[in-house]
């Protein structure tokens, strides 16, 4: 079990980590992707969002078992019957049973979100290799160095952040110290917007996605400049003659009475 534990952690750390953060509207999903057939960001269902790491192949076939799930409970009984969190629990079983009888544990992280009428009601959960779930405040992110880029992300994130805000900072989050933000076209940005009607999850990408990278947060306001300090001669400079010192303008007191 430990040696299957070693080896599915270092197949997910290998890969680019994947953010999944609130925003004021909604829940957005930021992944560095330079692949444009391979997703890491799915829709599963009207408010239900996916994203994952790791072997492709394998957190796919996860994904494509959870949308016949949700149709499956959507159409035999209500569509508000799917919910995130029983997708998580059903991801969970899963990853669990294949963990535990399967010689070889797969190789992924994946979060499930789902999006509420209001921010208090949004869920999002991550689940591990060994189908561990995790009920999430605010913020997930997994794969890659995943603490580093979590405890980047802490500095930056509070809650009702604008959506331009929002992805400011997580690509400040993804991008190591010193280096440099992926470019747009190797982005995959996703969202599930509160305020749209029906199907809430958006792709972003194109003109739109610049607009918001261009927009980014507020810049602060410049300092006004210090008064410049007085100058005092330096140690040896001769002194300059300004000449006798002068009365002030006016009649000269002689000190004789006329």
């Amino acid at each position: 079990m430990r040696d299957r534990a070693e080896y599915a952690r270092k197949g997910i750390a290998r890969g680019r980590s994947v953010v999944v953060m609130q925003y004021a509207d909604g829940i957005l999903f930021v992944a560095p992707n330079p692949s444009k057939a391979l997703h890491k960001i799915s829709e599963i269902y009207d408010r239900i969002g996916f994203a994952a790491v790791g072997r492709y192949n394998e957190f796919e076939s996860l994904r494509l078992a959870g949308i016949r799930y949700a149709d499956i409970n959507g159409y035999t009984y209500n569509r508000n019957d799917v919910t995130g969190r029983g997708l998580a629990n059903l991801y969970a079983q899963q990853l669990g049973m294949i963990f535990t009888d399967s010689i070889k544990s797969l190789e992924v992280e994946i979060v499930v979100a789902e999006v509420g009428d209001a921010t208090e009601e949004d869920q999002i959960y991550r689940l591990t290799f060994d189908g561990s779930v995790f009920d999430e405040q605010g913020m997930a992110v997994i794969g890659g160095q995943s603490d580093a880029v979590a405890g980047r992300l802490k500095e930056r994130y509070r809650p009702g952040l604008s959506l331009a805000e929002a992805l400011d900072a997580a690509l400040a989050a993804l991008t190591e110290p010193g280096g440099e933000r992926s470019p747009i076209g190797q982005l995959e940005v996703a969202v599930l917007d509160r305020t749209r009607e029906q199907r809430k999850f958006q792709r972003l990408a194109g003109p739109r996605l610049e607009r918001l990278l261009a927009a980014g947060p507020p810049e602060a306001p410049e300092a006004p400049p210090a008064p410049a300090e007085p100058t005092l001669p330096e140690k040896g400079a001769p002194e300059v003659d300004t000449g006798p010192p002068t009365a002030p303008d006016g009649d000269i007191d002689t000190g004789s009475d006329s």
